[in-house]
């Protein structure tokens, strides 16, 4: 437990934090990689480049601060984030090297000002923020490993079959090279990928979402090809799938993840909206098949958006489920139609759209479920919101690093 001086310290650096925390984390990454190069075999690159990753430190960091005397109030983020450190392959011994380099971060951007009581103090800080980090992840590793068809670390699975669903998303259905049994999932989690890519100096993880529904003898993910244009670079670890794995390659896996899910087994009645933009169909897919399967009598409205059908992954599918089940809505949205495209609606979705499609009584007493892009994400936060959407009924994924909607 930390006494009321260094709480105190702790808390009077969070206006500084606010101000300088995306400075700090970013020259944290630096000295991290500096120091300890074999850790970029754990780290995404491309989210370093693109500082999405120190600033979802820096919103960690700050939430920690600004909770350091009631650190249950961030359990809820500990335990989304444990869920990908345990993904990943976090272990405790790496949560010393992570406090060093961060303690020289904050000195270096913060000179004198970050005297000697501060530095205590976020060591000392640091040391119970790590220690629940360990205990939530220690108890997830023992878990998964324990649970039919689990396991630790990485394992191989085969590619049995790989789809082309459109113009830049495949799928690839995997499994297990040892020929036994596989963990169960909830629909909406994700499996994570080592790749060893030829020309690359390290290994390169990347999460992706399980796109079929749990407990068959195979994993479904489904990824598009990031090609790269001025503001992002290509996809290392999507091109690779992409052009380099086929029908019978070894792929390693680490098992099911996530807190983004929806789960079958609780009884409900309550409807369920699932919204998608472009690959963030991935866990609403998985939702979709699931809950048909699981819960066939649950109204389902299914809304997805795509640049146009060219970009449009599984319509197929999702329009087969709606034919068959008449409980399930299907709408599709295309910011930019092809010609002989047909679409239930032309441009963005917004709240005057969505309120034609869903009733009064959906809005009101439907569970609501969305990913995509997070400029998609927050526009559709926003018209939840403003359409009266319970804030216990909403719950969305980001791709990545978790970053915050409401900016």
């Amino acid at each position: 437990m930390l006494n009321q001086a260094t709480i105190e310290i702790i808390k009077s650096t969070v206006p500084v934090l606010e101000v300088h925390g995306t400075a700090i984390t970013k020259r944290f990454y630096e000295m991290l990689f500096t120091s300890h190069p074999e850790l970029l075999n754990i780290f995404n690159h491309a989210n370093q480049r693109q500082g999405k990753q120190s600033g979802a430190l820096a919103n960690a960091v700050y939430a920690a601060a600004a909770n350091i005397d009631q650190l249950e109030n961030i359990l809820p983020v500990v335990k989304q984030i444990a869920h990908k450190h345990r993904a990943l392959g976090i272990k405790p011994e790496h949560y010393p090297i992570v406090g060093e380099n961060l303690l020289k971060a904050i000195k270096d951007v913060l000179g004198d000002a970050a005297t000697d009581d501060i530095i205590n103090a976020w060591a000392d800080a640091y040391g119970v923020i790590a220690d629940a980090f360990i205990g939530v992840e220690a108890d997830m590793y023992a878990q998964t490993a324990a649970q039919p068809g689990g396991w630790d670390g990485f394992r191989k699975f085969v590619v049995t079959r790989k789809d082309q669903e459109s113009s830049a998303i495949s799928s690839f259905y995997l499994k297990p090279a040892d020929g036994q049994a596989i963990a169960a999932f909830l629909p909406g989690q994700y499996i994570t990928v080592r790749a060893t890519v030829k020309g690359r100096t390290n290994t390169h993880l990347r999460h992706y979402s399980l796109s079929d529904a749990p407990n068959s003898d195979y994993y479904r993910i489904t990824v598009k090809r990031e090609a790269g244009n001025d503001a992002q670079p290509a996809g290392v670890v999507s091109n690779y799938l992409h052009d380099q794995v086929h029908e019978g390659d070894v792929l390693e896996i680490s098992a099911p993840a996530g807190d983004f899910t929806l789960d079958p087994a609780v009884p409900s009645q309550a409807p369920v909206v699932l919204i998608s933009g472009g690959v963030g169909l991935t866990p609403t897919i998985s939702m979709l098949n699931t809950l048909v399967g699981k819960q066939p009598e649950r109204p389902v409205t299914f809304i997805h958006a795509a640049i146009h059908s060219g970009f449009h992954a599984l319509r197929d599918h999702v329009k087969d489920i709606a034919e068959q089940h008449p409980q399930v809505t299907s709408y599709v949205c295309y910011e930019s139609p092809l010609a002989g495209d047909t679409c239930d609606h032309t441009g963005y979705i917004d709240l005057q759209w969505l309120q034609s499609v869903l009733p009064e009584e959906t809005a009101r007493t439907a569970d609501f479920y969305f990913c995509g892009p997070t400029p998609f994400m927050k526009t559709v936060l926003q018209a939840l919101k403003q359409n009266g959407v319970a804030a216990d009924r909403i719950h969305y994924e980001f791709f990545g690093p978790a970053g915050s909607l409401e900016a």
